[in-house]
């Protein structure tokens, strides 16, 4: 073989590698990033349900000392997040934003009472649990009325238990084609040697000997996939929590620890499995059968 050749073989055989290890790395980035929305769901999830409030009204008579006192026992109850104390004239400015005109003014008296929202804890954030909050809380003297939208609440379950059910199917299937796409990607990088497996069988090799090279290359494929993936889905999540710090948490090591780890142990494994695979059939078939 000349060395134009030689020159034209090596340059083949490294654009070889090169497209097998992005094509794998963008199936372990697309795989890592569903990977990363369920370990982040159920702060998703969470997030949603403490958006999820109610509001406290209060009787006309209380004193913006007792509202202060009920405020601070309300706060600290176990379904408590958070609680906010709307006076009256605060009340009736958000009203006339809303409204854009002064309401006041034409009533001639303020006619809104003084309130306390509160936003509860996600595992409270459901309506058995909100019927009995209800009831507790309207038994204070003070407590005019608890308000709570019923219709969303339920809603927003429902919702939640439906998109873990999808999450959890579409998971599945992605990881089958994942898998299934890698195999390809590795059988057609396998497919171009052929013919120098059958040499080398030919020649007196053993099945171990020839597929332990391309093992070995197919679990540094695997490895440096991983990596790439790795890298890419660290971008992801430092955009996202830059913009939604209460969804990403940066400083949950742990979590993103697991997520690189599965990423690279999954990379490294299919890859591997696949390389073995495919050199085993290409040393099983027939001379003739290579073309």
């Amino acid at each position: 073989m000349s060395k134009e050749e030689k020159k034209v073989a090596r340059k083949s055989i490294r654009t070889s590698y090169i497209s097998t290890v992005i094509s794998i790395s963008l199936v372990l980035f697309m795989l890592g990033l569903l990977g990363l929305i369920v370990l982040n769901a159920q702060k998703l999830s969470d997030h949603v349900k403490e958006n999820i409030g109610f509001s406290i009204f209060l009787k006309e008579d209380v004193s913006a000392e007792e509202a202060s006192k009920l405020q601070a026992k309300i706060g600290k109850q176990p379904y408590v997040k958070q609680t906010k104390f709307i006076n009256k004239e605060d009340a009736a400015k958000l009203l006339q934003q809303d409204l854009g005109e002064d309401f006041v003014e034409f009533l001639g008296y303020n006619p809104l009472l003084a309130s306390i929202d509160v936003n509860m804890n996600a595992a409270y954030a459901h309506p058995d649990s909100i019927g009995w909050i209800e009831a507790d809380l309207s038994r204070n003297p003070q407590i005019l009325e608890v308000s709570y939208q019923k219709d969303l609440i339920s809603a927003v379950n429902k919702n939640v238990q439906k998109i873990g059910i999808i999450l959890l199917s579409f998971s599945i299937l992605l990881l089958v084609v994942v898998i299934a796409l890698i195999n390809n990607t590795i059988r057609l990088a396998i497919y171009s040697k052929r013919f120098l497996i059958k040499t080398m069988q030919l020649v007196g090799a053993t099945g171990g000997f020839i597929r332990r090279p391309f093992v070995w290359r197919g679990i540094v494929n695997g490895f440096v996939s991983a990596l790439i993936a790795i890298v890419l889905l660290g971008g992801v999540i430092y955009s996202v929590a830059q913009n939604m710090p209460d969804i990403i948490d940066l400083d949950d090591v742990e979590m993103y620890g697991i997520l690189a780890s599965g990423v690279a142990i999954l990379g490294i494994i299919i890859s591997w499995v696949s390389t073995s695979l495919a050199v085993r059939k290409f040393l099983r078939i027939q001379s003739t059968d290579l073309y």
